[in-house]
C-alpha cells in the first residue's frame, strides 16, 4: 500500500548527501515522499524533484534556543504537514526530531517516528570535563526530548550506546526503540583500491574541532613523523573558527609550513583522497557511526578510531585496525607507527574493512531494515 511520507531535515545538503537513497528506495516502492529542509536552493529543489520527491521549505533555527521563536516556527511547520495530510512523519537530527515530532503531532498525523544520528556535542565527553554552559544546554535538550519523545511511535538510533546514555539514563518514555547501525552507503560510490604503503599516508577526515580529535591526531603525527618523517598526514575537513574548540587558521598554516600535515583545503573529490591513502585516522570523542569511516572501509583501508560509542561500530579490534582511548596521542602514534613498520598489515586490515562494510554498510541492506522500521 503505497503512503504519503514527509522526512524532515535541518539543511537541503543533508537532505540529498544522507537522505538520496532512502528517498529513492521509498519512491521506487510507490510511496510519495515530501522532504523538508530549511535552506534549499532552486538547483537543490531540481535535485530532489530528480529523485521523484517533493522538495519543501521550512523554517526552524537550527542551533539556538529561542522558545518563542521555535514555538512559532513549530505552529508554522504544523501547518504545512496538515496541508500534505501524511501517512508518516520521520524527523532526523535534534531539533527536527524535536520541533518536528511536535508539529507534526499538532497536525494530527497517525504514524511518527525520529532518528538520531548521534547525540551531539552536548552528550560528548570532553578530556577536560564539560562547560558549564554545555551542561545547561544538555539539560535543556533532554527536558525538550521529554517532552516530545512521548509522542513518538519509534526513535531510532546508530548505535547501541545512545539509547542507553539518553532514553535509559534519563529515564524518558518512548514507546519502541530501534538500532539500525550506520545509515550506509551507495557502495558502487566507493569501489575497492589498493592502499599505498610507500610512503605510508594517514587521512584524517571531519570537521577541524577538538571532539573530532584533529588535536590528537595533531600530535600523534607529531610524534611520528620524528621517527618518520616520509610518512604522510592528509587532513580533509573544513575549519570553525567560531567554534570554541576549532582549530584556527593560523595553526593551521603553521602545520602546513612545518610540512607536519597535508592540506588540501576544501576538495570535492574525497574518495579519490581515500584511494591514495594507507591508514584512515578518526581519534573522534562520539559518533553516531561516522559516515567517513564508512566510506575509508568501502575502499578498504585499515581504520584507527577511538573506543568510544559510534566509532566502537566501525572497528574489531587488531582485525580491521586498532581501537585506542580517546584524548591519547601517545596511544594514537603507537598504531600510526605499527603500519609503518608492519606495511603488510595496511592491506590485510583494509580488506578486512571492505569485507566488513560490504556486510554493514550497503546502503540497499540498511534501507530495507530502516523502510521495515518506517512503515511496519
Amino acid at each position: 500500500m503505497s503512503r504519503k511520507i514527509i522526512i524532515i531535515g535541518t539543511t537541503a545538503s543533508g537532505i540529498l548527501g544522507f537522505r538520496k537513497d532512502l528517498i529513492k528506495s521509498l519512491v521506487a516502492q510507490g510511496h510519495t515522499v515530501h522532504a523538508f529542509a530549511i535552506n534549499y536552493t532552486e538547483a537543490q529543489k531540481q535535485q530532489v524533484a530528480q529523485m521523484g520527491a517533493v522538495p519543501e521549505s521550512y523554517t526552524l533555527n537550527r542551533t539556538g534556543i529561542n522558545p518563542l521563536s521555535d514555538l512559532l516556527a513549530t505552529v508554522k511547520l504544523a501547518k504545512k504537514i496538515k496541508k500534505i495530510q501524511p501517512d508518516l512523519v520521520f524527523s532526523c537530527f535534534s531539533k527536527p526530531v524535536i520541533f518536528g515530532t511536535l508539529a507534526a503531532k499538532i497536525a494530527g498525523v497517525p504514524r511518527r517516528i525520529a532518528m538520531l544520528e548521534g547525540l551531539g556535542f552536548t552528550f560528548t565527553e570532553q578530556p577536560n570535563g564539560l562547560l558549564f554552559k554545555t551542561k545547561i544546554i544538555r539539560a535543556v535538550q533532554v527536558l525538550l526530548y521529554r517532552l516530545a519523545f512521548p509522542f513518538l511511535d519509534r526513535i531510532i538510533f546508530l548505535n547501541p550506546d545512545d539509547p542507553v546514555d539518553l532514553v535509559e539514563k534519563y529515564k524518558l518514555k518512548v514507546k519502541q526503540i530501534s538500532v539500525l547501525g550506520g545509515i550506509g552507503l551507495n557502495l558502487a560510490d566507493y569501489p575497492y583500491s589498493a592502499p599505498q604503503s610507500q610512503p605510508v599516508r594517514f587521512i584524517f577526515i571531519g570537521r577541524l574541532l577538538a571532539e573530532k580529535g584533529i588535536n590528537e591526531y595533531i600530535a600523534a603525527a607529531q610524534i611520528v613523523k620524528q621517527r618518520y618523517p616520509d610518512a604522510e598526514c592528509v587532513v580533509l575537513g573544513g575549519l570553525d573558527e567560531g567554534n570554541p574548540g576549532g582549530l584556527t587558521q593560523q595553526k593551521l598554516d603553521s602545520l602546513i609550513e612545518k610540512n607536519l600535515v597535508i592540506y588540501p583545503g576544501h576538495v570535492d573529490n574525497v574518495q579519490e583522497w581515500l584511494a591514495g591513502s594507507s591508514v584512515f585516522v578518526l581519534p573522534s570523542y562520539r559518533e553516531g557511526v561516522p559516515r567517513s569511516t564508512q566510506e575509508a572501509m568501502a575502499i578498504g583501508r585499515a581504520i584507527i578510531t577511538t573506543d568510544v560509542p559510534g566509532c566502537r561500530e566501525t572497528v574489531v579490534d587488531g582485525v580491521n585496525g586498532f581501537l585506542i582511548q580517546p584524548w591519547k596521542p601517545q596511544a594514537l602514534a603507537e598504531k600510526m607507527i605499527y603500519f609503518i613498520e608492519y606495511p603488510e598489515q595496511i592491506e590485510v586490515m583494509g580488506l578486512e574493512s571492505y569485507r566488513m562494510a560490504q556486510e554493514k554498510f550497503d546502503a540497499q541492506k540498511v534501507n530495507q531494515r530502516l523502510i521495515a522500521m518506517l512503515l511496519n
